[in-house]
This record gives C-alpha cells, structure tokens and sequence, in this order.
C-alpha cells in the first residue's frame, strides 16, 4: 500500500504535525463480542450502530447490523466507540475520493495541494481500524492484495484503496515539459554503481549501492519518473527533492564527475547527454540529472559505510530502510551508525516520533500513537508498509542483473 503515491514526508528538518504540514499515502458490519466487563445497555448501542448503516450504506445495510446484533446484545463503551470512529472515517474517506473524482473528471481546477486530505483520510481509516481490531480482535479479517496486516486494514475497502492510488497518479503527473527516460530502472542502479564506484567501493558494494539505489526512487516515487506531488509545492521529480537539495546534487556531481568517467566512460557519456538535453531547465523534471542530484546530496557520503551498514544489517529490505530514514530522520539515523549498536539505539522525544508518524510509522492505532520512543530495530520493524516498494525494488534489481550477466556470457 505504500506503493500507492501516498506523497511521503521529508527529512526532519521539514516537517511538522501530519494534520497541519502540506507534504511531499460501503462498512462491512460485524458480530461484536459480549463482555462482563464496563458494557453498555443494548438500546443506545443498537441505536448508534443502525444509524451509522444507515449513513454508510442506506437501507440496504441493515441487514448485516441486525445479523450482528442478533448475534451480540451488549458492547464494551471501547468497543461501541471504536466502532462508531472507524465507520466516521470510512464515511469521510469515501467522501473526499468522491469529491476530488467529480472535481478531475469535471476538469475543475483542484485546491492547492489536493492530495493532503485525502491522505490523511486515508491514514485515519487505517489508524481507526487498528483501535478497532485491538479492541475486536475478532473482527481481523481476511488478507489483502496490498500486504497489509489484516488488524490495519479491512479487505472489503480494496477498491477505495485502488481509486485513492488513481487519484494520486492524476493529482502528481509529471509536467509537460518533464524529460522522461527509456530506461528509467536501469538508470538509477547505473548512478547508485557509478557514484559508489567513484567513491573507492569495490564492485560487490557497489552493487549493494545500486540495488539501495533503486530502493530509494521506489520509496520516493513508486518507480514513477519526474512526478510532481499533490501534499507538496515544493518536493518534485524522480527524488522528491526541492530546489536546493537538488543544485547541492548537482555541484557535489560535479566534483566527482572525473572519477566516474575514468571508472565508466558510458555513465559519462549519457550524463553529457542528459545535461545538455535539460540545458537551463529544471533538472528535478529530467529524470538522469534527478537521480544523480538526489543520490549526491544525501546518500553518496553514506555509501562509503556500506560495508559496516552490511555487516551490522545483512537483510537487504533493512538496508533500503536504513538508507531512507537518512531522508526521513538524517541526524538520527547518523548518530545511530556512529554508536556502534545500531539496532538497539533509541531515539526519543515528540519532534523525532512526529517525523516517524509523518512517514507511517507509528501511526496507527491508539497503542502505536502512545509510543514516545523506539529503538532502530523497532523502527525497521514498524516500516512495513515500505516492504512492497523495496521487494518490487529487490526483483527489479536482479532482473538488471541477469540482464546483465545474459549479454556478458
């Protein structure tokens, strides 16, 4: 599901609350269990749930609430108000997918940063259901195709999912005058070699830079090339990077740009092409020059420590993950690597956390929210919703890979 141009949070130094920051993400009722314990009486709960199908789904969703009810008489006051939250926020989310549909097939002009409501319409479907599995564990449901844990995430709200993923693919298209690639993929892993080449690494880590490489645009784009970003006017293009990142990407490429071309004349070549197709136009819009800007800036001083980052963290996923909290918690994750305990350093304090909510990280569910510290491990772990992003990323990799290894032989 992270692979749906949720429109991620920056570094650390960029962001503030979900609900106050514009970023660069029909209710199937259920049996609800008795308890002896803190429950309410039958009428209100009966009332309260009738008029929420009545809400969401008209008449017609009266007939599932009265087989739950048949089934059940009484609700916990915690059970009847998870209940009544998450089916709010099913309301409201189908609300703002109806609303921005009718306003883009209308071709009507869109606010600005038209994606920011409906992420976090998004987020609190996904934050709501989770307090309601925790307080229902029995109305965890069936998998999903997104790879979602069942108790985030109810299976019959799949195609709201699919429509949000299309609406984000209109709201952040490219611009007219953006530079596409042939050979989007390939470039990435060819820079992330390339710059790890040119920084002394030997071609095993290089390799490893290549395939993080290719984690990083995922993670930033969903593999998509020089898209804009509907929760951000200021992160664009195959890096999300804003103006300055990108020309401090661009001089520090500049510096190494003679290694590079001694180590791999081809990289050279197409980079001289790829600069002088752009000219004096925007480098985040052509896909070459963004990647290559974005890798320098924030990751290419980073790779030199690969060989350690492999060693403390052998799981290729944890490495992806890794190399983006340098774009998410940068200061942090460098003091994590400096301490030499990596995974069970702990950061701490409501600043860091939000920058974690901010990317999907402890953010669903009242448990999660709770949290005012995390270990590096716990982190890692709490990134599942960047695992399909960074597989995809994985098989893409491999693919090049063999490609590879075909022509060689």
């Amino acid at each position: 599901m992270s692979g749906m141009g949720l429109g991620r949070v920056k570094t650390q130094e960029r962001v503030e609350r979900a609900d106050e920051q514009p970023i660069r993400s029909s209710v199937r009722n259920v049996a609800w269990n008795m308890s002896s314990a803190g429950t309410v009486r039958t009428l209100p709960v009966v009332v309260a749930v009738v008029a929420v199908a009545l809400v969401v789904g008209g008449t017609g969703g009266l007939g599932v609430v009265m087989s739950a009810l048949a089934q059940s008489s009484t609700l916990t006051k915690a059970q009847a108000a998870a209940g009544v939250a998450y089916d709010k926020a099913l309301r409201e989310f189908k609300a703002i997918l109806a609303k921005r549909r009718a306003q883009i097939d209308a071709k009507q002009a869109l606010p600005d940063l038209p994606g920011q409501a409906v992420y976090l319409a998004r987020i609190k479907v996904m934050s709501t259901y989770k307090d309601l599995t925790d307080a229902l564990p029995s109305r965890i449901g069936r998998p999903n195709k997104f790879g979602i844990p069942p108790a985030y995430f109810d299976v019959d709200i799949e195609p709201m999912i699919e429509e949000y993923a299309a609406l984000f693919r209109v709201m952040q298209a490219p611009p007219p005058d953006a530079q596409a690639s042939n050979t989007p993929i390939k470039d990435v892993v060819d820079l992330g070699t390339a710059i790890a080449r040119a920084k002394g690494l030997d071609a095993a880590t290089a390799d490893a830079a290549g395939r993080i490489s290719l984690g990083l645009f995922f993670a930033e784009t969903n593999g998509n090339q020089n898209i804009g970003n509907a929760r951000s006017n200021k992160y664009k293009g195959s890096f999300q990077t804003g103006v300055m990142e990108d020309r401090n990407g661009s001089r520090e490429w500049m510096a190494i740009k003679p290694r590079v071309a001694a180590l791999d004349p081809a990289v050279a070549a197409r980079d001289d092409t790829e600069t002088a197709r752009i000219g004096n136009g925007n480098q985040r819009f052509n896909h070459w020059t963004a990647v290559r800007n974005g890798l320098m800036n924030a990751h290419a001083d980073l790779f030199l420590q690969l060989p350690a980052i492999t060693r403390k963290l052998p799981d290729q996923i944890d490495q992806m993950k890794l190399f983006e909290l340098i774009q998410i918690i940068p200061t942090p994750t460098r003091a994590a690597l400096a301490s030499g305990n990596l995974e069970t350093y702990r950061i701490s304090g409501p600043t860091v956390m939000g920058y974690l909510r901010n990317n999907s990280m402890f953010t669903f569910g009242e448990a999660d929210r709770a949290k005012t510290s995390a270990t590096f491990r716990e982190i890692l772990d709490a990134m599942w919703l960047f695992n399909d992003k960074f597989e995809r990323a994985r098989a893409k990799f491999e693919e090049i890979k063999a490609q590879e290894r075909a022509r060689a032989g």
